[in-house]
């Protein structure tokens, strides 16, 4: 939501940074020229200093050369003293917890180290003297040369803490509201089960039936509010997280066989396809590798979590398969541990899949209809894989199958040692590890 909302000042904002740089580099005699009106660069400069978001641009060792006055509001300094100033010593920003942030979580530190946009929604901006703290949305871009060198960057910064207060409220209400009314909601589905009983009470089957029919529509009412509790606490951070050193191999080797059962029940194939290191992260694995020699795929993360995430995407692809296979895929390379589930289902629409990930959208077709949920699995499924810096997506065709892509942090077996020193090896139906792991 809040991505939203600054979007159109983002453009702004970086349209106006890019006539200044041009304007810029023009009249200091560098390599891209252009012919600009007299009053341009004086015009471009208070469109800056006019735009109600903070507007900064870096050179490209990450000291300021241009703060506006939003900037300097935001920040606490002077637009003129913070010239010349490292980024990091203007732009003091730590996590939701007063963390402060590194060179690996910095958005313009990252830029400049990968010369990639980056992104952050959920910092923390403490100004000029530890005054005040606020949460800021921040996006970073890259200022490329003609010849492909990285002059310097644009950063633009919005004050969103009345945002994020509402959101705080929200999410307390939904929270509030799902847990107190999880009790009542126990005692009525008690109730029908002890109704429906033989041994406890006689009924006829017409009313047998009806009282089937309430009972399950409480047990989706339980899992909506289930749901509704859980998203709330994913979206404040409040998820219940052990993270510990999870070797994947030997992790869903055990899981799928748990997951076999339910789609026997639809009479569905399942199969578990490990890969080879240092396939394309970026491409879809191809099915079908052969089982040779499975390397250790060491990542940091809460099991029942992970168990959480894997089990609600191949349940979905239960559901939307009617005939075929489910396929549950482990592969990666020297950073990455990638899991994927695959079906042969039905499919989705391409205008479908930009918002499959946001809370309560769900995919609107005769076919779904017919399929219960409660739109929020795979909007918690994207807060647990981002709580440990990973990445979800699918890839999917109408009439084709999906497969969704899970991408981690990979840890090293050194890393993994250090992080969990009783980390145990697979079990006995993993293949062992070459020498090139």
């Amino acid at each position: 939501m809040i991505g939203l909302v600054i979007g159109a000042g983002v453009v702004l904002a970086i349209a106006c940074v890019f006539m200044w740089w041009l304007s810029s580099r023009s009249s200091s005699g560098k390599a891209v020229k252009v012919k600009a009106a007299p009053h341009s660069l004086a015009s471009n400069n208070d469109i800056l200093q006019a735009v109600s978001d903070g507007i900064v641009t870096l050179d490209a060792k990450g000291n300021i050369t241009m703060l506006n006055t939003a900037a300097g509001y935001l920040t606490g300094w002077e637009p003129a003293d913070a010239i010349g100033i490292d980024h990091a010593l203007v732009f003091k920003l730590c996590d939701a917890k007063g963390n402060p942030y590194d060179a690996t979580t910095n958005p313009f530190s990252q830029l400049l180290q990968d010369r990639k946009p980056h992104r952050d929604d959920n910092t923390t901006l403490v100004t000029k003297g530890s005054e005040r703290h606020l949460s800021v949305s921040l996006s970073a871009s890259p200022l490329i040369s003609e010849n492909g060198q990285l002059t310097g960057a644009v950063g633009i910064l919005r004050d969103v803490s009345e945002e994020r207060k509402s959101e705080r409220q929200r999410a307390e209400f939904i929270s509030t509201a799902s847990h107190e009314m999880r009790t009542p909601l126990a005692s009525i589905e008690g109730y029908l089960a002890l109704a429906m009983n033989n041994r406890v009470s006689s009924i006829d089957e017409k009313a047998k039936g009806y009282l089937t029919k309430a009972h399950e529509a409480t047990q989706h009412l339980g899992s909506l509010f289930q749901d509704l509790l859980t998203s709330a606490k994913a979206e404040d951070g409040r998820l219940i997280n052990h993270p510990e050193v999870i070797e994947m191999g030997g992790f869903l080797t055990r899981l799928s066989e748990d997951l076999r059962f339910v789609a026997q029940k639809k009479n569905l194939a399942v199969e578990f396809v490990v890969g080879v290191s240092g396939a394309n992260m970026n491409a879809q694995p191809e099915i079908g590798s052969v089982r040779v020699v499975q390397p250790l795929y060491y990542v940091y993360a809460d099991p029942e979590r992970l168990r959480e995430v894997i089990t609600n995407l191949f349940d979905n692809a239960v559901k939307y398969t009617p005939s075929g296979k489910i396929s549950l895929g482990l592969t990666g390379d020297d950073n990455v541990v990638q899991m994927y589930v695959k079906d042969t289902g039905q499919g989705i629409a391409a205008e479908d899949v930009p918002h499959l990930f946001q809370k309560f959208y769900r995919i609107d077709n005769s076919d779904t209809r017919q399929i219960g949920g409660t739109g929020l699995g795979l909007f918690i499924c994207r807060k647990i894989v981002e709580l440990y810096n990973g990445r979800i997506w699918v890839e999917s065709q109408p009439a084709k199958g999906s497969t969704f892509f899970i991408n981690l942090p990979r840890l090293s077996r050194d890393h993994a040692t250090q992080l969990g020193p009783q980390i145990t090896k697979p079990d006995n139906q993993a293949p062992q590890p070459t020498a090139s792991e």
